[in-house]
């Protein structure tokens, strides 16, 4: 599972903004997003994938090492 760092997540419409982009890029993406540390996991996209689609949200993620 990827993890990332979006730094710039603030808000509830940020988190539905994010989960909508990294869902469009594959149906098959799983999102869960832990807003009050402003970190996001997926699984069912390539790392580049979903860099691709939370930039293209307008966000800055940061990936970070899964625990």
């Amino acid at each position: 599972m990827l993890q990332f760092e979006i730094k710039d997540m603030t808000c509830g419409h940020c988190e539905a903004r994010i989960t909508k982009a990294l869902q469009a890029a594959s149906l098959a993406a799983r999102v869960d997003v832990d807003l009050p540390n402003r970190r996001v996991r997926v699984a069912g996209l390539e790392a580049q994938q979903a860099l691709a689609a939370i930039t293209a949200a307008g966000y800055t993620p940061e990936a970070i090492a899964s625990t």
